[in-house]
């Protein structure tokens, strides 16, 4: 059994509708589900704004690669476009961080493997990420670089601007997912 934290985004298009498409989708596999935020563009490529919020997931027969498998259709069937990095797209998943469900507890995956590298390696730097997955595990850990410290530590690291440009809207896919 695995644990994954996904982040969701989009800022083409239905903004909402591609992330509410995200959780009917995951419905059966959904642990927590954050507020909506509007986010600032990230990575210097001028666009609109993103919605963004976190998932956490659980499937008893899934690892990492199914989590990304699974997000890469839902960017396919949203018509997302690979064109430019960072660019705008309509809807973008990514598997910000995968665990081991073990008896003893949590085993974060992490992998080197260029196709889906765990954790995410610039989840402790993007405000975006870190906002929505503090609100719905607030004491959740990350690893980065061999040291591990709670996500909320990673986020007081970032530049207040940054931090404040992650504002929470009205809009909510908590009713959306079951």
């Amino acid at each position: 059994m695995s644990r994954a934290v996904l982040s969701i985004g989009s800022n083409l298009g239905d903004r909402f509708a591609h992330l509410r498409s995200v959780v009917h989708a995951l419905a059966p596999q959904l642990v927590a589900v954050s507020s909506v935020y509007s986010t600032p563009p990230w990575g210097g490529v001028p666009q609109e704004n993103y919605l963004n919020a976190a998932l956490v997931v659980e499937d008893p027969a899934w690892g990492p690669r199914e989590w990304l498998e699974r997000g890469q259709e839902l960017e396919r069937r949203s018509g997302r476009v690979r064109e430019i990095r960072w660019g705008a797209r309509t809807l973008d998943v990514d598997v910000v961080w995968c665990a081991q469900v073990r008896r003893e507890g949590l085993r974060p995956v992490v992998s080197a493997d260029p196709t889906l590298t765990l954790p995410h390696p610039q989840a402790h730097n993007r405000a975006f990420v870190l906002v929505p997955w503090s609100e719905v595990e607030p004491d959740a850990t990350l690893e980065v670089r061999g040291r591990t410290r709670p996500i909320r530590d990673w986020l007081a690291d970032l530049e207040p601007g940054e931090i404040d440009g992650v504002r929470a809207t009205e809009l909510s896919l908590r009713a959306a997912d079951r």
